[in-house]
């Protein structure tokens, strides 16, 4: 649905690329990268509910287990500091990473309706 495509491809590809980001110091708030990741999927996923109130049960479904493989994938990649304080640059980045995560749901419902 979302993480078999080229375009999801292409944002882990985006990430790795942009893994510096999350190697530099900054200031930090008290949450963790985990936190502001699952805050930030919970919340988009949830948006793509809203703006589809008529989505099968089944389709949202699938769109949950798909979320839940999106933060695998970014705990994964970002092992090394998923449970440091997350810096302000990272939250930043994060914030315009899964926008395009969303992107990538709101064009996989699209099918659906």
């Amino acid at each position: 649905m979302v993480v078999d495509t080229d375009g999801y491809l292409a944002l882990i590809e985006h990430l790795t690329i942009n893994l510096d980001v999350f190697i530099r110091e900054g200031d930090t708030g008290d949450e963790t990268v985990e936190d502001v990741v699952t805050d930030m999927i919970a919340t988009n996923i949830m948006a793509v509910f809203e703006q589809n109130p008529d989505l099968h049960s089944s389709v949202r479904f699938k769109l949950l287990k798909e979320t839940d493989a999106v933060v695998d994938d970014l705990g994964e990649v970002l092992a090394g500091v998923w449970t440091k304080k997350a810096t302000n640059e990272q939250i930043a980045f994060l914030d315009e990473y899964i926008a395009l995560v969303k992107n990538l749901f709101d064009s996989a419902v699209a099918i659906y309706d």
